[in-house]
């Protein structure tokens, strides 16, 4: 990366992305605490059916991408840039 954006790592349930904030935050230099997020899938009105979004913002420039992409795809998410 070569500017500050947003990074979201997409997962599947709450559970994932407590543990995932947990891991970012002992292993990466971040400027602020990852924000957990609650998205309800598109057409979608029941509690279950939500994915659970770990927010970057600001991400430093020097974070490395490949293994925070890893990171969520070991918790059956992905990553997403904004």
């Amino acid at each position: 990366m070569t500017e500050a954006t947003t990074l979201i790592l997409v997962l599947p349930d709450r559970d994932a992305a407590e543990e995932v904030a947990g891991e970012l935050t002992e292993r990466f230099p971040l400027p602020s605490e990852p924000r957990l997020v609650r998205e309800a899938l598109a057409g979608e009105d029941d509690a279950e059916d939500a994915q659970w979004l770990v927010v970057l913002e600001p991400a430093p420039a020097t974070l490395d991408v490949a293994a925070l992409a890893a990171l969520a795809e070991a918790h059956e998410g992905w990553l997403e840039r904004s």
